[in-house]
């Protein structure tokens, strides 16, 4: 993936500093630091834009380089590195001593938010005495970057998604466009189950809808009501059965078990009168629930 594609502009996803922030309040009701800041990082350069605890407005909005201060070596060298007292510090450049020191930050531990072997971003915990930042705080941010690494990079696979939609013509959808189709199709059901935002992942079967709609025949879209409504877990299996997977297969994809992925497509089979797998798939592609 280009990192042009994964910083794409999108309607659909949300704004990554949003997830940031909701990391950097988790951190705090902990109640292992006083303060807490962070920010992304764009073109390989930091900015700092989220702040929990700061009495001064001297961090905001800072633009960090590659290498320097302690942030600059965080996304350099891509893993966490703390100071027990920063402004006397020999392993950091001392570019931001003023700010970081007015707002009378001593300990500091920087982590960095790691997506496909990139910091995409970084979390801050500090303290205002010069002891050292401990390990269940270092645990908890660092399970926090883990969290938020997960979200950005579900984040960019929503995007590439997308942007692979955008190249199809679906006036000739046919041969391998068609499968091309519902892959894309099979792919941003499993992308939904692992989203914790529940309107982004509304918006992602909605997107599914459209899809499917696209090669329903005899129609430009999926607007009719097909007259048989599966539960959205139901087309998530029957979409991965579509591609052939076997249970074990889509139960893989869909992060559940063999006996639900069963439990669900005996479901769908009942609901739409069909005898096999086979004729469940063909069914639900006649009626526009699958492409």
């Amino acid at each position: 993936m280009t990192d042009l594609v994964a910083r794409a502009p999108s309607l659909l996803r949300p704004r990554d500093g949003d997830a940031l922030r909701g990391e950097l309040r988790s951190i705090a009701a902990h109640g292992v630091a006083p303060v807490l800041f962070g920010g992304e990082v764009q073109d390989d350069t930091l900015h700092l834009s989220e702040f929990v605890g700061t009495r001064t407005n001297n961090l905001k909005g800072l633009a960090i380089p590659p290498r320097s201060g302690l942030g600059g070596r965080v996304v350099a060298q891509r893993t966490p590195v703390s100071v027990h007292d920063y402004g006397n510090s020999s392993t950091i450049t001392h570019h931001y001593d003023r700010p970081v020191l007015s707002e009378g930050l001593r300990s500091i531990l920087a982590v960095p938010v790691m997506v496909r072997g990139s910091s995409r971003a970084v979390l801050y915990a500090a303290i205002r005495d010069c002891a050292p930042i401990g390990d269940r705080t270092a645990d908890i941010v660092v399970a926090a970057s883990r969290r938020l690494g997960i979200e950005i990079a579900i984040r960019d696979e929503v995007d590439r998604r997308l942007e692979m939609m955008k190249t199809l013509d679906v006036n000739t959808a046919g041969g391998a466009t068609s499968e091309e189709l519902r892959d894309i199709h099979a792919e941003l059901r499993s992308v939904a189950q692992t989203v914790t935002d529940s309107l982004l992942q509304a918006r992602l079967r909605g997107l599914s809808q459209r899809l499917a709609g696209i090669l329903r025949p005899g129609t430009e879209g999926a607007d009719d009501d097909p007259g048989v409504h599966l539960a959205p877990r139901e087309i998530d299996v029957l979409s991965h059965v579509a591609l052939g997977c076997t249970n074990s297969e889509a139960a893989q994809r869909l992060s559940v078990g063999p006996e639900t992925v069963k439990s669900y497509l005996r479901s769908a089979m009942s609901k739409l009168d069909a005898r096999s797998r086979h004729e469940a798939v063909v069914t639900a592609r006649r009626l526009g629930l699958l492409p």
